[in-house]
């Protein structure tokens, strides 16, 4: 890098460097705290099982032996995945006397909301839902003209320790089931319709795992979730896999394996600075697997799928956002081809007074505009629900402050 005198012209230019060491990470409780990887969660209870955790000939299999016909799991899951109906009651063509074995075993309640709230005029809605184990986990329904995107979470916090991220200052609870990831999806899919978003009722359109969590250590869970979604009912709800991004910090084995997966939804790689020297301190989960190991996983994604690769970047003001590792970016994924990847700049949610706060404007286009000369697809993605605790985890975080501090009045008062 030092030798190349492109990036050395660029680097002189530079010479402020913030590093993520120079303060404690986004959210963290006490100042010495330092970034932890984790792969282990601390609740390993399972939620109720659920029809969308199983096939449909493992849902038949269910019914034949609980004594019911098989064609009626044909029959409930076309209301669940077509007509978004989980309650059997509503199920009209089923017979009252399995109706409460279908609520128990079938379709059990997994999900509640416990916050909503609406930024950006009404076209953002941001939910926390508590789960069977009072475990708080976010998405975010998004409405856009011609599209309507939910934000999915995957885990209840996250291992990865990203320490410019509030999730990842939780540090991994547990992984959410099939199920619940799917549930958000229905629950979504009915307020998109409804027109609960001020751009008006929708289709949805667009799912993203880009909420709480690293999708790809939740492997297992995430497939069956594709499956899903993109699987035509009664099976699923037969979604385009083109309007369905995974993102990841970089775990390369298992983008290998998604790529041989048959699914061609889009990756999206949260590389964030493309120098190893600070990825490893921005992203812990880099001291494993480094830039060029990940690019190649990801290239090869590309090459597999035909699914042009995101690349997320979070520009952090005096951290990442230096033109030079623009040039540098540029330089890495223009070594591997041409047009495979589409870069993403992201303003960070700022915060006053803290390191983790968004580059400037200029500093802003300067980066853009040093990719573009070096014939990188760039956009600056749009950012919601800023006014709202917009970043991942942050809802969640303040809706479980607020229930610590109610524990500890009751107890106080007692």
């Amino acid at each position: 890098m030092e030798t190349d005198p492109r990036i050395a012209a660029l680097k002189a230019k530079n010479l402020r460097q913030v590093r993520p060491t120079d303060e404690p990470p986004q959210g963290a409780t006490r100042p010495d705290a330092k970034p932890v990887i984790s792969f282990s969660q601390k609740r390993k209870g399972k939620p109720p099982a659920h029809l969308a955790d199983l096939s449909l000939a493992d849902r038949k299999n269910v019914l034949k032996e609980a004594g019911f016909p098989a064609f009626r799991a044909d029959q409930i899951s076309r209301h669940y995945f077509g007509a978004k109906l989980a309650d059997p009651e509503e199920m009209t063509d089923l017979p009252a006397g399995m109706r409460d074995f279908v609520a128990s075993e079938l379709c059990p309640s997994l999900i509640t909301s416990v916050a909503e709230l609406k930024a950006d005029g009404g076209s953002t809605i941001k939910q926390v839902w508590e789960l069977f184990d009072e475990v708080r986990v976010e998405s975010v329904l998004m409405g856009y003209p011609g599209r309507t995107t939910l934000c999915v979470s995957s885990q209840a916090g996250c291992g990865m320790a990203c320490p410019f991220c509030a999730t990842g200052q939780m540090g991994l609870t547990r992984n959410l089931s099939t199920a619940e990831i799917i549930e958000q999806v229905r629950h979504a899919m009915i307020l998109s319709e409804s027109g609960a978003l001020s751009t008006g009722p929708a289709r949805l359109s667009n799912v993203v795992f880009m909420g709480m969590g690293e999708p790809l250590v939740n492997y297992p869970a995430v497939v069956q979730s594709l499956k899903r979604l993109t699987d035509p009912a009664p099976e699923g709800f037969g979604m385009s896999a083109r309007g369905i991004t995974v993102s990841t910090v970089g775990l390369v084995p298992v983008i290998y394996k998604l790529a041989d997966l048959g699914i061609p939804v889009t990756l999206a790689v949260s590389l964030h600075a493309p120098d190893d020297e600070l990825r490893d301190e921005l992203i812990p989960v880099n001291s494993r697997w480094k830039v060029g190991e990940l690019l190649d996983a990801a290239y090869h994604y590309y090459s597999v799928t035909g699914r042009r690769v995101s690349i997320e970047y979070a520009l952090i003001k005096d951290m990442n956002d230096h033109t030079w590792r623009a040039q540098l970016l540029a330089d890495e994924l223009n070594r591997r081809g041409k047009g495979w990847a589409h870069v993403n700049p992201i303003p960070l949610n700022p915060t006053p007074g803290s390191i983790w706060t968004a580059s400037t404007k200029q500093q802003q286009d300067a980066f853009v505009r040093q990719l573009r000369e070096n014939g990188i697809t760039t956009t600056i993605r749009d950012t919601r629900g800023s006014d709202i605790d917009g970043a991942c985890g942050q809802l969640a975080t303040e809706v479980n402050n607020q229930k610590s501090a109610a524990r500890r009045a009751k107890i106080t008062n007692v």
